[in-house]
């Protein structure tokens, strides 16, 4: 296709009502009518409050994975984006293909929901002939089904306005219930009576309630498809998705209180309301309702009716957007990815997904696929955080976020262990949906390694290799290190300071040249950011050729930080030296927006130059000393910047951590091996260690200091050796080691 072909995208027409009302449209549907009745059941009175009120909590904590994600990366495809670009094509493709037939099959049961309570409705009045009402089931069925898929095809607009509707209907009816519920138990607070006993079955069977009504709350994924739609998105999105898990927590908390006080005990032969309420399971909710206000059984199948039709519509919507974002990607066939050019929606996604809906509606027993759609939620939500935290600990300098979520990343981790222990505890509720979750998960591995991994749209490199000089390392040399190098300007000094730290001849010395390219300039059309970089090798080779092995690459990249970690790791460097031009720019940054992630994700030692470093002429070091993994190399640093007769070391460090003074400097003794070296110790109670070291600095030639990894500064508190780099402005060295239990950390995290 040429570069002057037309292109065709999504219309941008949901504002934050829109957004929020498909979220509770998705949320608030029929799900809820079943799941109270059953929830009362296996958990009691009690359990059945705790039960929406821990899973709205536990929703929240995803939610504002989903807000932050969204917020940074809004396009249409949730999670397969947010896998994508966390795990890979592999990963984000299966979390599409769990959530398309999730939300399909969701859509199914929400179609034949509406059907059972239209005709049962219609049976009551007495428009049907006995019997019919059981065999209109599946047809009404696929009927709405049918009229939904148009509603969808006529564009988001459309789609948006329909759905919040219905979902204003029925979420005004669910609250005025609830304040009927409260009205009444304040007027008779004998019904309070009805929550005893709170937990009757033990505090084990709300883990089984919870996985089973835990699908109520997946509204803000139908959300997050919604990227390419909505107006400001970075900002909307997220203020839907928890807008709308908290309005669905709420109203489904007063709904469960009104349902338990809404049937007195001695009435009709009632002597335990819960218990009654229970046995009739998913249709408990309707008889205690039909108990609590007049033609309650009427009101409660209009609002079963806009329920029904708000999520079905939400479904179809979300369903279509996760296979839509499949074919754009083409990772299905193309034509998932065709849009209509009249109303600009993707006719083709939607098509298939109605052959899916239609299907199940009218074939297939929808209860046991409905719990295997439950567990892929689970999956999906429990793949999103783990996205969250991946993305935010590598790619966080790139993104443009429009929400940050606090106490990162308490909340994602919460998530992860409970909607584990959810999804294990569904076997309680469908052994059938054990089975059918894991086998559309292997028919996706297959069809992603059979098809769509061979058609995956070949999208512009993060990285290209201009030039490379290197050859094979492995084995022959005892040590690698990598010189990434910037401005021809600062080579020599960083020569000089890898001469002096790396003393082994047999080293191998490889020199790294980052090309910036902006978005908007193609990769291959960026030769003319690369005289620098050449005229920076070439003068790192000409002073350290002679000394060491040396190799070169010079790659262009979207991403300084990113490209000189992915090399680094290719080349398994133990060493990387680069330079420092001091405070950031930017405040969401400790060090800056390419050190910091460096720190974080460079597997080896870093060691970072600042200022005019002059090896060999240094005479006196402050060391700082924080009892951490890099004390040992930052005074190993220091002992092979200072000139071969030797120097002073001081080591700074805080009685508060109750470091012994003799005993830090045997150990400081053992580290440094020149004889020559005098170590001074200095020691302090002061709490305020910053500003001592700040001041001491000045009557230094040189500091060294060991940094720690700079998480916190995105939460707003850089650590103490941040706070220091960023004010001592006289020479330093920053150095970072890593251990056995750092990289366990990052796996980990």
């Amino acid at each position: 296709m040429s570069d002057n072909s037309i292109k065709t995208e999504l219309s941008r027409e949901l504002n934050l009502f829109h957004l929020t009302m498909l979220g509770l449209g998705m949320m608030i549907g029929a799900g809820v009518f079943l799941g109270i009745g059953n929830s009362i059941h296996h958990a009691g009175p009690g359990g059945v409050i705790l039960t929406f009120a821990f899973n709205g909590v536990l929703a929240l904590c995803t939610a504002m994975s989903y807000a932050e994600l969204s917020s940074a990366i809004p396009r249409a495809g949730g999670a397969f984006n947010f896998a994508k670009l966390a795990f890979g094509s592999h990963m984000s493709f299966l979390a599409g293909w769990m959530e398309w037939f999730a939300s399909s099959v969701a859509g199914s049961m929400y179609a034949v929901t509406f059907s059972i309570y239209t005709m049962r409705y219609l049976d009551t009045l007495g428009f049907l002939p006995a019997g019919l009402a059981d065999t209109l089931i599946k047809p009404v069925a696929v009927a709405i089904a049918l009229l939904f898929l148009i509603i969808n095809y006529r564009g988001a607009s459309e789609t948006g306005k329909v759905g919040a509707i219905m979902t204003l209907g029925q979420t005004l009816f669910l609250v005025l219930l609830a304040i009927i519920g409260i009205y009444v138990a304040i007027k008779e607070p004998h019904r309070l009576l009805n929550f005893q006993p709170f937990l009757p079955k033990g505090w084990g069977r709300l883990l089984m309630t919870m996985g089973f009504t835990y699908v109520a709350f997946e509204g803000f994924e139908v959300i997050a498809q919604a990227g390419d739609e909505a107006i400001n998105p970075r900002k909307n999105l997220p203020k839907a998705m928890i807008l709308s898990v908290s309005v669905a927590a709420l109203t489904y908390i007063g709904v469960a209180f009104a349902t338990i006080v809404s049937v007195q005990a001695g009435h009709e032969g009632i002597d335990i309301p819960w218990e009654w309420i229970g046995s009739f399971g998913e249709k408990g909710f309707g008889e205690a309702v039909s108990r609590l206000i007049p033609a309650g059984n009427i009101l409660l199948t209009i609002a079963v009716i806009f329920a029904s039709t708000s999520a079905l519509n939400s479904t179809v919507f979300s369903a279509t957007r996760a296979s839509y974002a499949l074919g754009r990607d083409e990772l299905l066939p193309p034509v998932f990815a065709k849009i209509s050019p009249k109303r600009k929606t993707p006719v083709g996604a939607l098509t298939l997904t109605g052959v899916i809906i239609v299907f199940v509606a009218s074939f297939l027993p929808t209860m046991d696929v409905a719990s295997s759609a439950s567990i892929m939620f689970l999956f999906l939500f429990f793949v999103v955080n783990l996205s969250v935290i991946i993305i935010r600990r590598k790619l966080g300098d790139e993104m443009k976020y429009g929400y940050i979520m606090p106490l990162f990343p308490l909340f994602p981790i919460i998530a992860i262990i409970m909607q584990a222990v959810l999804a294990i505890w569904l076997v309680e509720m469908s052994l059938v949906a054990w089975i059918i979750a894991p086998l559309w998960i292997i028919s996706g591995s297959a069809i992603y390694f059979l098809y769509a991994k061979s058609h995956m749209k070949p999208s512009e490199v993060e990285l290209e290799v201009i030039e490379e000089d290197h050859s094979e390392t492995n084995g022959r040399y005892r040590e690698q290190v990598m010189m990434a190098v910037a401005n021809p300007e600062n080579v020599p000094l960083l020569a000089e300071v890898t001469r002096s730290l790396v003393p082994d001849n047999e080293a191998l010395v490889e020199f790294l040249h980052m090309v910036p390219v902006p978005g908007a300039v193609a990769l291959s059309d960026a030769e003319k950011f690369l005289k620098s970089g050449k005229e920076a090798i070439d003068k790192a080779e000409e002073l350290l050729s002679e000394t060491y092995s040396t190799a070169s690459t010079i790659r262009y990249c979207r991403n300084i930080s990113r490209g000189i970690i992915t090399t680094v790791k290719e080349r398994h460097s133990k060493t990387l030296i680069m330079g420092w031009h001091g405070k950031p720019g930017n405040k969401q940054f400790s060090l800056g927006s390419t050190l910091d992630p460096v720190i974080c994700g460079t597997p080896g030692n870093v060691i970072v130059v600042k200022g005019d470093v002059k090896p060999k002429k240094i005479k006196t070091v402050l060391v700082p000393l924080f009892g951490g993994l890099n004390d040992a190399l930052a005074m190993k640093a220091a002992e092979r910047l200072l000139p071969d007769e030797g120097g002073e070391i001081t080591a700074f460090y805080s009685n508060r951590a109750k470091m012994r003074p003799g005993h830090i400097y045997n150990i400081m003794r053992n580290i440094v091996d020149n004889p020559d070296v005098i170590i001074h110790e200095m020691n302090t109670h002061h709490a305020r260690m910053e500003n001592l070291i700040v001041e001491e600095a000045k009557f230094h030639d040189l500091l060294v200091l060991g940094i720690s990894e700079p998480r916190t500064s995105r939460l707003g508190f850089p650590s103490l050796s941040e706070r220091i780099a960023a004010r001592v402005p006289s020479p330093m060295l920053l150095v970072k080691t890593n251990s056995i239990l750092r990289k366990l950390a990052k796996r980990l995290f």
